[in-house]
Parts: structure tokens; C-alpha cells; sequence
């Protein structure tokens, strides 16, 4: 996995947001990983800031050349703990799709390594794996750690309008943006409210990015996390991030065992809050082009 320090100049492709959380403050330089100071908040999104050298450069091009996913590590301080408990984090970039987050790589304070397989690599919307017999909501993208039993995906669909009454997102409360994503996501032949029966909604909250929406929420799935774990009371716990483009849903959501949720919880939580669109380039795909074409 590469990894190098980042200049200024460097992410003059992010979005003012998250460029101006990344620029202003000043923090503490370990080797060739970046450390950054976070503000603990009970609620999402999390803020964080971090210290950027001008020595060593990993240019957007070089992202682009590595693949149209991308990878940067960077060092965080581990929510509501002391500064030498640092959590190892990476930079994804999805030019096909144009968003960006990052992902746990370890947590040192819990001795713990994290262990990704990319099971689905960034894809376009027309040939992405649906997660419902309508094939409204798809994957374009996946990661998962077997071991710790976690999951980040990102998914595409649109608006459920059933539960949208209205088409001016303005109107839109985090709940119901939340229930609409939930509607469409089970893998069953059964009706959207069956499907959202399957979840039990835990939080919901928006925060508004370059004058963009996002919103936030907390969510347990009422189904057998995995084959080999039956006990009833085991479910998993996710936290997800969505924001409308082009008239699709962007959603990236993180899930863990909920046993496992007081030492991984705060940072899924802190994912889901880095997840951002990006501006289109020319390797951009909206979801709406050839809806045909699957390849």
C-alpha cells in the first residue's frame, strides 16, 4: 500500500469542506503518517484536522495511475482517548462513482490490525450487484474484514417515493431518507415496509456540506449477523452516511457485530462521517448513463 505525505496543493480536488477540515490546524508530524486531532462529539459527523508537510508528494495523478481506488494512510487519535492511542486510517477515491472516505487500517490502543479484502471494486451503477430483486439499490463498491465480522460498502439507487412524498430534497428528514434507503435493501421478495421491518432505527440527524445535505444514521438489522453466530439477541449494528446527486441516493454504510460495537462503534462512526462526493472528472459515470450497458 502506498504511502506518502500530502501537500496542500494535493487536495485541491476535495471539496471546500473537507479540505478546509484537513488545511487550518496545526498537529503533530509522526515519520510519513499523518496525525490529526478530533473533536469528540456524541452525534455525527466527527471533526478532525490534520498536519500536512510540504516534503514528499502523492499527486492526483499518481492516484489515478494506482487505480480508480486509492489508498492514503493517515493517523488519528482514537475518540476520547489519550494522544499516544492513535488510529491507523486510509483514503479511499472512487473516480468512477467521484466520492471519497476513509477506513480503519488498525487501532494501536486495542492492539488491533485490521484485515480488508476489497470484495467489490469500484464499478458503475449499470453493472453493479443490486441488493434487491428490483435491482434499485446497488453495490459499486465493497470492503470487508472476515475476522472482525465488518463491512463497508457504498450503494447507489434512487429515491423511494413512496416514502419521499416530495421530490425537493429540502423538505427530506434524515428519518425518512434513512427509511427510504432501508426499503430498498433487502435481498427478499417483500414489500418495502417488510423491509424496513427487518430494521430498527436507532438515530437519525443530517448536517448540511457545501451546501450539500448529508444525512446521518444509526440503524440495528433484526436477521442472523452471520452462519455461524445463532444467538437471538446478536444483530448487527450500522451506521450509514447518504447524500443525493443526480437524482440518486449515495450511501455508504459500515456495519459490526453489536457485541463488537463499544471498541469499533466510535470508529465506523468516524468512516461514515468522512464519506464525500466529489467533482465529477471525466472518469465519472452517473448513474443514469446507459443503464443498459452492464460491462
Amino acid at each position: 500500500m502506498a504511502m506518502a505525505l500530502l501537500p496542500p496543493k494535493t487536495l485541491s480536488f476535495l471539496p471546500n469542506s473537507l479540505r478546509n477540515q484537513v488545511l487550518p490546524r496545526k498537529c503533530r508530524l509522526q515519520e510519513k503518517i499523518v496525525s490529526c486531532s478530533c473533536s469528540s462529539s456524541p452525534s455525527m459527523p466527527k471533526k478532525c484536522s490534520l498536519s500536512l508537510s510540504s516534503s514528499g508528494f502523492l499527486s492526483r495523478r499518481v492516484l489515478i495511475l494506482l487505480g480508480l481506488s486509492s489508498s492514503l494512510p493517515l493517523m488519528f487519535p482514537s475518540p476520547g482517548c489519550h494522544a499516544e492511542e492513535e488510529l491507523k486510517m486510509a483514503s479511499v477515491v472512487d473516480e468512477i462513482n467521484a466520492y471519497t472516505y476513509m477506513y480503519p487500517l488498525e487501532l494501536p490502543s486495542e492492539k488491533l490490525v485490521l484485515k480488508w479484502v476489497e470484495s467489490r471494486k469500484p464499478e458503475r451503477y449499470s453493472s453493479a450487484a443490486p441488493l434487491s430483486p428490483d435491482a434499485r439499490l446497488r453495490i459499486v463498491s465493497e470492503r470487508v474484514d472476515i475476522i472482525d465480522n465488518i463491512i463497508l460498502s457504498v450503494s447507489i439507487g434512487p429515491p423511494n417515493f413512496q416514502i419521499l412524498k416530495s421530490k425537493d430534497k429540502s423538505t427530506w428528514t434524515a428519518k425518512d431518507v434513512a427509511d427510504s434507503v432501508l426499503a430498498d435493501k433487502s435481498a427478499l421478495r417483500v414489500t418495502s415496509s417488510q423491509r424496513m421491518a427487518e430494521s430498527s432505527l436507532l438515530d437519525a440527524h443530517s448536517n448540511e456540506i457545501d451546501g450539500e445535505p448529508y444525512w446521518y444514521y444509526d440503524y440495528l438489522v433484526r436477521k442472523s449477523p452471520t452462519k455461524t453466530v445463532q444467538e437471538s439477541n446478536l444483530y448487527r449494528r450500522n451506521v450509514a452516511s447518504t447524500v443525493e446527486r443526480d437524482g440518486f441516493f449515495y450511501t455508504l454504510n459500515a456495519s459490526t457485530l453489536s457485541k463488537q460495537w463499544d471498541q469499533m462503534g466510535p470508529v465506523l462512526e468516524k468512516t461514515v462521517a468522512s464519506f464525500r462526493l466529489l467533482p465529477s472528472t471525466d472518469n465519472y459515470v452517473p448513474p443514469y448513463k446507459d443503464p443498459w450497458r452492464f460491462w
